[in-house]
């Protein structure tokens, strides 16, 4: 069935780019889509074209959606995800990765997205070949043109795809997918948040409109030519098309009217009356409250700094992102892994996680982790299970540092001042770089720096040379630091 249906989507798609649409059904058409009357899937997803907000919107949370890297793993027993062992070569992995031969994992994301945030379902089809029992395709589908069949005994018989030539394509359960967002008075279908909204996009649409009008008739709203006696059909029309030759436009405006036999009443309306940028900048608000979006996660950035800039990143990613990023999470590993049968035994997909890392919240876990290991090693527990237990990479364990006798360090450092010693001749160990287009960036800023010892200086260059965070090797380059002993002078011997 899926392949009878793919044959209809193709055939839909060379029809749309081979048939010319005379302008009138494209107008209304467009215009059947655009307005609160219209509570069809069809108008909601042409809603996105024909408000700014809405468009921004849908697009700014299926472009993050869709740029999100995904993974494979297999699950630990201990049922911990930092145990889980990844799988690199899987059937399904393969599939998610690239959907269909026309459609990488980004665009199909992204398409998918756009049909969830417009209409509140996403219907995606499996495709399979004869004799290949596992999918081989998904295909994304508009949600207007599919249909769940109810069943008295078993909720959902399957569903039935209306092609675009009015063809009826019965599809099995297995063969299709679909995620939505739960309607209360429809257990089969989704709810869209642009059906809260129709008559604020209506509004958004008509002063759009109205504005547009405002500036090709003549710069006015409008009036009323006021004649004396009735006009024959030859003198109304006359009239008629003198006045718009003579006065329609943004070039004729504020020009002289001379009427011949009639009179002017002038119904002018100002802009200012009308209000209508406040009117648009209050049905933008509505657009984004539906959504539950901010002004900064659609690119306005009046009244923002960089803090508040980076934590609106991460409210984005927490609360539009991840939301989407679970429905598909559980639509992969609870409706398309069991596809794939026992070879998926054990399996589940996890999204990398999108949220940015906050520098302060970091340094400030780690230094609390490296507390907690300190308490715990000074009470006496094993210092090899130390760093685990409090969320600490493993590090080799070389005994308790030597005593520090405090008092004879401040000593040495006050004869040191005492006797005018330079701090720079102290320092006997000194970085040499050969600088040249091969030398990398960590490697040329580091060159020249001093060390006091050599267990200081071989710290960072084991052995006396090789840099520690050179990068030239990803590049099939040595490194060409090393460091070598100072004179009493400062210079290297």
């Amino acid at each position: 069935m899926a392949r009878t249906l793919l044959g209809a989507l193709s055939n839909a798609a060379r029809t749309a780019t081979t048939t010319p649409v005379p302008f009138a059904s494209r107008a209304a058409s467009y215009s059947r889509g655009l307005f609160g009357s219209n509570r069809s899937a069809e108008g909601q997803m042409r809603a996105m074209s024909a408000v700014s907000t809405l468009f921004a919107i849908v697009d700014r949370t299926s472009n993050a959606t869709a740029l999100v890297d995904w993974k494979l793993y297999r699950k630990a027993k201990s049922g911990r995800d930092e145990d889980r062992v990844e799988v690199t070569s899987h059937a399904a992995l393969d599939l998610w990765n690239t959907p269909n031969p026309f459609m990488p994992r980004q665009e199909f994301v992204e398409s998918s997205t756009q049909h969830y945030d417009l209409t509140g379902e996403t219907w995606w089809v499996i495709a399979r070949h004869p004799g290949v029992n596992i999918p081989l395709e998904m295909w994304p589908v508009r949600p207007d043109r599919m249909a769940p069949v109810p069943d008295p005994e078993h909720f959902l018989k399957g569903y039935v795809y209306t092609s675009p030539d009015g063809e009826q394509i019965p599809l099995e359960l297995d063969e299709v997918i679909q995620l939505r967002r739960p309607n209360p008075l429809d257990p089969y279908r989704g709810l869209s948040p642009v059906l809260s909204i129709l008559p604020d996009l209506d509004t958004s649409r008509y002063a759009a409109e109205w504005s547009r009008a405002f500036f090709l008739n003549s710069a006015q709203p409008g009036g009323i030519i006021e004649v004396p006696q009735p006009l024959s059909d030859d003198q109304f029309d006359e009239l008629r098309e003198r006045w718009a030759e003579q006065h329609k436009g943004v070039g004729n405006a504020h020009k002289v009217a001379i009427l011949e036999h009639g009179k002017w009443v002038d119904r002018t309306i100002s802009q200012r009356d009308m209000q209508f940028v406040e009117l648009r900048g209050a049905t933008a608000d509505r657009v984004r409250e539906a959504y539950g979006i901010s002004k900064s996660a659609i690119g306005d950035f009046e009244d923002i700094n960089r803090a508040s800039a980076l934590a609106a990143k991460a409210w984005f990613a927490e609360q539009q992102t991840i939301p989407r990023l679970e429905r598909i999470k559980a639509a992969l590993n609870f409706e398309l892994l069991p596809m794939f049968g026992a070879t998926a035994a054990g399996l589940e997909f996890d999204y990398c996680d999108p949220v940015p890392p906050d520098p302060e919240t970091e340094a400030a876990t780690l230094t609390a982790r490296a507390e907690a290991a300190a308490a715990l090693r000074t009470a006496g527990w094993e210092p090899a299970g130390v760093l685990s237990a409090v969320g600490l990479p493993e590090i080799p364990y070389t005994g308790a540092p030597a005593a520090v006798a405090p008092a004879a360090d401040a000593w040495s450092e006050t004869v040191a001042g005492l006797l005018g010693e330079d701090f720079e001749n102290a320092q006997r160990w000194v970085v040499v770089a050969h600088d040249d287009d091969n030398t990398c960036e960590p490697c040329r800023d580091n060159a020249g720096r001093t060390y006091k010892n050599r267990a200081q200086a071989y710290k960072d260059y084991p052995g006396g040379s090789g840099y520690v965070k050179c990068v030239g090797a990803e590049y099939g380059n040595e490194c060409r630091c090393r460091v070598v002993k100072r004179g009493r002078k400062g210079e290297g011997s």
